[in-house]
């Protein structure tokens, strides 16, 4: 670990004096732009709010770790249970809904005590619950593995069970290339049209991005006038703008989206030197945040530090 934190291309140094104006400051354009994380931790998924704090899921045991965005520290505030938390969302009534990867699962945690609320079986062979996206009325997971969407209804209070949503139409699950059974990466990231009126995931093995009727789960490729997402991952929205991480190229793209969701265009891609694998983003103020796992392929050495970063929101 070095002694020292970029901060927008300015070093400042990391001791009792610079951490304390940091940490103290109430405007978000001087809290720390890097947030060091457990070693070993191998962070995936991230969610902020409420208030000035972020959840990062790891995809070594399922641990969350909590960190105040106004100082860089944190701790655990949830300790896994074996599996993954990947793709995580925070909602106003203090839960974190988290995705639950080769798990099958998904669970639901206070966000004061870190208590497991509820937990669900999403599925019961292969799985990878990916990730997760609050609506007015549900929670929906997405599956890497299987081409479904699992819902959970919200509108009276957390659910006894999910609801299997099968997808049909544009959106087809291939193999990756080189794959020795088959099998491939396919709906990664999701979230809601601009309108509100249906869902948006992109696919990572073949960089396409698809509309989602969530009455039906009838999919619609997204018109992105001749461009694609090649190794997607998390996405976010923020008004008609979508950010949609590209986690092996090291890139964010930015796109605009009509109202509908059913076209878009990249009007630029984002790169930044600390970019090491970042998987998915949450935002803060005129900040985004995305955790970098830096390794897919060599697994949680627990000597190996990480961090989430950020930057400006383009």
């Amino acid at each position: 670990m070095t002694s020292a934190v970029l901060v927008f291309g300015l070093v400042t140094a990391v001791g009792g004096t610079a951490r304390a104006a940091v940490g103290h400051h109430r405007d978000p354009g001087v809290y720390p732009t890097t947030l060091r994380l457990p070693n070993g931790f191998q962070p995936e998924g991230i969610a902020t709010g409420p208030g000035p704090f972020a959840y990062v899921g790891s995809m070594a045991d399922g641990s969350v770790y909590r960190a105040d965005l106004r100082t860089g520290r944190g701790a655990i505030l949830s300790r896994g249970p074996g599996t993954q938390a990947l793709g995580l969302k925070t909602d106003p009534r203090g839960r974190l809904f988290v995705a639950g990867g080769t798990g099958g699962d998904a669970r639901v945690l206070d966000l004061r005590s870190g208590r497991v609320l509820a937990s669900y079986r999403l599925a019961t062979g292969p799985a990878f619950v990916n990730d997760v996206i609050l609506t007015q009325g549900a929670a929906w997971f997405t599956d890497s593995t299987n081409p479904v969407l699992y819902k959970l209804p919200l509108s009276g209070g957390l659910p006894s069970a999910a609801v299997r949503i099968p997808l049909t139409g544009d959106l087809v699950y291939q193999g990756d290339p080189g794959s020795p059974d088959g099998s491939g990466f396919n709906a990664n990231g999701i979230t809601p049209t601009p309108d509100g009126r249906g869902l948006i995931v992109v696919q990572s093995n073949t960089g396409g991005l698809f509309r989602i009727d969530p009455a039906t789960g009838e999919t619609r490729r997204v018109d992105l006038h001749g461009e694609s997402l090649p190794e997607g991952d998390g996405l976010l929205l923020r008004g008609r703008t979508l950010y949609a991480v590209q986690n092996r190229l090291n890139t964010v793209a930015v796109l605009r989206l009509n109202a509908a969701g059913t076209e878009g265009h990249v009007v630029r891609r984002v790169k930044d030197p600390r970019f090491a694998l970042p998987t998915t983003v949450a935002a803060f103020g005129s900040r985004l945040y995305l955790p970098n796992i830096q390794f897919f392929a060599t697994g949680p050495t627990p000597g190996i530090s990480y961090n989430a970063v950020a930057i400006p929101r383009p």
